[in-house]
């Protein structure tokens, strides 16, 4: 009798599958492969003194620091460094693959990849960390979550162009 596994046309490794799984399981996430930005679980390269390093992804993607709470997101030739969590309640976010963008899923705020508000009872945008570039890392200020409607100008700067 044939293995049926032998037939499989499934790719990917052991490690993919059980990312894919995590992010199901843990975040209400969707497979990495289905999704228009890829996503990942990861943690930083480094953290001590209320910071972190990140690498810089080397595309457009979202990685997921559960252990600090926070999202990093290459978007654009651009990259930031979100709190994980929606402003309105501090409701953990999703990924929300057709449409490309985070939802809350208490209340159903939209956000864009970019941290920009679009629609539900958030009524602002994403919370990001200061961050600044060395070299191909990130390093998040995880002692600075900046609320754009509070500090604008310095919610603006909390990004890195590429």
């Amino acid at each position: 009798m044939r293995d049926p596994c032998e037939t499989c046309d499934a790719t990917g490794s052991r490690r993919d599958f059980l990312r894919s799984a995590a992010c199901v399981a843990a975040l209400g996430l969707l497979p990495d492969r289905l999704l228009g930005l890829p996503i990942q679980l990861a943690g930083p390269l480094w953290h001590a003194e209320g910071e972190a390093a990140y690498q810089i992804p080397a595309e457009d993607g979202v990685t997921i620091d559960r252990d600090h709470e926070a999202i990093l997101v290459r978007y654009q030739n651009r990259v930031y460094v979100f709190g994980l969590s929606c402003p309105h309640q501090k409701t953990p976010l999703r990924w929300e693959a057709e449409e490309h963008r985070f939802r809350c899923p208490k209340h159903k705020s939209t956000f864009e990849p970019d941290g920009a508000f679009v629609s539900g009872r958030a009524t602002r945008n994403l919370d990001r960390y200061a961050i600044r570039r060395d070299g191909n890392t990130v390093i998040a200020d995880l002692s600075t979550l900046l609320q754009e409607d509070k500090d604008r100008d310095r919610w603006l700067q909390a990004v890195v162009q590429l």
